[in-house]
């Protein structure tokens, strides 16, 4: 496959379990995204490890900082080798801007995607910091923020993709996290702290070009499997 459509979320808590992991999956049918938690325990070293063994890496440290801060961060994942990296929409058209500059152009720098409205936020969340807007406006505000500042996507709830691939156009990249099968989302008991949450079948109906997938692969016997189910969901 040459532009695998699920990234398999590394939410684990340490290199040995993560690289354990990857070694029963395949970079022919996943990306990997390393986040905070990994990150935090493993370091860049993990990120370089996996990037060798041939997995395009999603950086997913969601930069949030004054200008020079973040451009300085991105200069260094880029140096790591990372496929796509992501920064806070919220840090304004100065930071994203900063960020992009910093990435080059070069046809093989990371992609740049900009976080719109975590998943784990809904209306009420959203007055809480300030925010009056909706999830959908707000999305859609910061979504045409990180366009015209430069960014090759968004990382956007498939709850509003829709929406946000007819007002950004068919080259804007959305990455969607919060993808949950039928079952986890009837579940009422299953330990989850995402809101906005949507299947991967009506994900990529919606627009996503990536969906962002954690449990139903890293909990699975046979995660091989899983992914292939995924893509026998999307493809149906």
């Amino acid at each position: 496959m040459k532009d695998p459509r699920v990234i398999v979320a590394l939410d684990l808590p340490a290199a040995d379990s993560a690289l354990a992991l990857t070694r029963r999956l395949s970079p022919e049918l996943c990306r990997l995204k390393v986040g905070k938690e990994l990150f935090t325990a493993a370091g860049p070293a993990l990120v370089a490890e996996l990037v060798r063994s041939g997995f395009g890496v999603f950086l997913d440290l969601k930069f949030y900082d004054i200008p020079n801060t973040v451009a300085q961060a991105c200069r260094s994942a880029a140096r790591l080798g990372v496929w796509m990296l992501d920064v806070h929409a919220l840090g304004g058209r100065v930071m994203l801007e900063a960020a992009r500059e910093a990435l080059g152009s070069a046809p093989d720098r990371p992609r740049l995607t900009a976080v719109t409205i975590l998943t784990s936020l809904d209306a009420d969340g959203l007055r809480e910091v300030g925010i009056d807007d909706t999830p959908a406006q707000a999305a859609s505000r910061l979504a045409a923020l990180a366009q015209t500042s430069g960014a090759d996507g968004v990382v956007c709830s498939a709850q509003e993709a829709a929406a946000l691939r007819r007002q950004c156009g068919a080259a804007f990249l959305l990455v969607t996290p919060g993808i949950r099968s039928a079952a986890e989302r009837g579940a009422a008991d299953a330990p989850d702290d995402q809101k906005r949450v949507a299947s991967a079948r009506s994900a990529v109906d919606a627009g996503a070009n990536y969906l962002v997938i954690g449990r139903p692969v890293t909990r699975a016997a046979d995660p091989l499997a899983a992914l292939r189910s995924i893509y026998a969901e999307i493809s149906a």
